[in-house]
């Protein structure tokens, strides 16, 4: 148990350790004793044991097998307590599911954090809310408005699945060892499935990617391969704009004139 851990690079791991800011982040999770949390890369526990005391069923997915000791042993007397070890990325997350949706929380590695929203995207309808740390230009990215540079693909993608909330900007002197970037605490809101509107998200999904892969590019050109200059006329959408000019809504749109 009290074996030093060093940080390892390849997990991506900076861990939390300003109690000041644990002490902030708890309150934004506005927690009951009925919730189902599942927190994914509890590291040392910092978070864990903050949280655990207020819910009544705890599962926490660690893929440091180094670090999985030291968490069972810290946390043995809470019964509520139940630890996976695992790749975040590739778990299925509906072998967790209850009876109530899950609330997901978690400082995620900055190396992974995109990829692994759009893992959990697929278990939407599993999930309640989401609460992650990550990089703050990420953070950024994701809750972009339209017209500006940092609006992109990520900020679309996950603006459709989810509402999102930048919560708190957290300075590299709260973690453990020190990263280079800020981070930043963001609450993500699932969209009930009756108001995810693309007939296929695969398709859409793909628009996405080709209009931002050629973002200074008018969409005649950058979607050339899947809408006609007329048909976006047709919608109502000038043929000659450029991706960070389109809403959520717009893109939805277009995939869904595809067959």
């Amino acid at each position: 148990m009290n074996k030093k851990h060093f940080s390892k690079k390849r997990f991506g791991q900076n861990f939390l350790t300003d109690f000041n800011y644990l002490d902030r982040l708890t309150p934004a999770l506005h927690l009951s004793k009925s919730d189902h949390v599942v927190e994914i890369g509890p590291g040392k526990g910092a978070l864990t044991q903050y949280v655990l005391p207020h819910v009544s069923y705890y599962e926490a997915i660690e893929i440091d097998r180094d670090l999985i000791l030291r968490l069972e042993k810290k946390f043995a007397h809470h019964s509520q307590f139940h630890l996976h070890v695992g790749d975040a990325l590739k778990f299925d997350f509906e072998t967790l599911c209850q009876k109530k949706q899950m609330r997901l929380i978690g400082n995620l590695p900055y190396n992974i954090s995109s990829p692994l929203l759009f893992h959990l995207f697929k278990f939407n309808h599993l999930i309640k809310d989401m609460h992650f740390m990550l990089q703050r230009e990420v953070a950024h990215r994701i809750t972009a408005k339209t017209h500006t540079s940092q609006y992109g693909r990520l900020s679309v993608m996950t603006q459709y699945f989810c509402d999102v909330e930048f919560l708190l900007s957290v300075p590299p002197e709260a973690f453990t060892p020190k990263p280079k970037v800020f981070s930043a605490f963001c609450r993500f809101i699932p969209k009930p499935k009756e108001m995810l509107n693309a007939k296929n998200e695969i398709i859409f999904a793909k628009i996405v990617k080709e209009a931002f892969t050629y973002r200074r590019k008018v969409l005649a050109n950058s979607l050339k391969k899947y809408i006609t200059f007329d048909t976006l006329e047709l919608l109502g959408i000038n043929p000659t704009r450029r991706a960070e000019t389109l809403s959520v809504d717009e893109f939805v749109q277009i995939s869904n004139t595809m067959d």
